[in-house]
This record gives structure tokens, sequence and C-alpha cells, in this order.
């Protein structure tokens, strides 16, 4: 599998999987990056200073991404890691850190101090993924992510 940076024909393989998660898993539509503007323009999205998103290809197909961008409304120096989202084939395989590994290492580089992230209970292998790769619980959210529905908050410092 080759971590790249997307590129824009990767736009709807990259939607389709964030969304298909986001229904596999039983998790709301609204509140959630299956309703942002973001994730149907992905490429478009992450092309400001400070900002990458990454996808995951194997065998000339996307089955993954996250990516980093500042957090909105909050000017502590902190980043959050978004739209961290694999297909079946993906998951399980040592992928997942990697691609955190990666994205944090560039967070660093664009000079965040911390990195924020949210998701819902249901994900409970990505909540085990996170804290296996430093992130700690927080008692509410950070910033404003419009993610609503959102009820787990954790953030590292880099």
């Amino acid at each position: 599998m080759i971590i790249r940076k997307i590129e824009p024909k990767d736009n709807q393989e990259i939607e389709q999987i964030i969304k298909e998660t986001i229904l596999e898993f039983g998790l709301p539509t609204n509140g959630t990056a299956y309703e942002d503007i973001e994730t149907t323009k992905m490429y478009a999205s992450y092309q400001k200073n400070k900002e990458v998103y990454f996808v995951i290809e194997n065998e000339n197909k996307i089955v993954g991404g996250a990516g980093i961008k500042a957090l909105k409304n909050n000017t502590e120096g902190v980043c959050e890691l978004q739209k961290m989202y694999f297909s079946p084939i993906a998951r399980g395989k040592g992928v997942g850190s990697v691609l955190i590994k990666k994205c944090l290492q560039e967070a660093k580089n664009f000079g965040f101090s911390a990195c924020y992230i949210e998701t819902d209970p249901r994900m409970e292998a990505a909540i085990h993924l996170y804290k296996k790769n430093g992130f700690t619980s927080l008692e509410s959210s950070l910033g404003d992510t419009g993610h609503s529905s959102c009820s787990v908050w954790m953030l590292k410092t880099l």
C-alpha cells in the first residue's frame, strides 16, 4: 500500500469511502463528515497553507485517507486530524498508525503544537488506534468542527 498526497482524480473514491464507512458503522449522516461540503471536493479542500490530505492507494485503488488542517476557531496552535476513514480491505493492517504518524509529522512541520481529533463512540477500533498513538481523552470539544454528532474528543501534544 502506498501513502501519497491526494490528487484531483481521487475525489470520488475517497468521498465514497467516507460516506460508506459512516453508513457501515450506523453513524448519523448529519453532524458528521457525511454532510461536509469538503467531503465532495477533498482535493480542493486541502490546498491551503499548513494543510494536507493523504490517501492510501492499493493496486491503483484508493482504500483510505486522512488529513491535517488548522482547527477552526482555535488560536492555540492546534490542528485537527480529519476525515480518517478506511475501506474494509485496508483495516487491521497497520496502515492506520503509519498514516497517523505521517499526518502528525506534517503537523509538526507546519508548526502546530497539538493535534485534536473527534469521533463517535461506535468507532471503537479508531478510538483504540488514536489512544495507541498517544491521543488522550478530553471532557469537551475544541474549536468548531461542525460535527455535532461526534461525542469523543481527543488531543495529542506534538
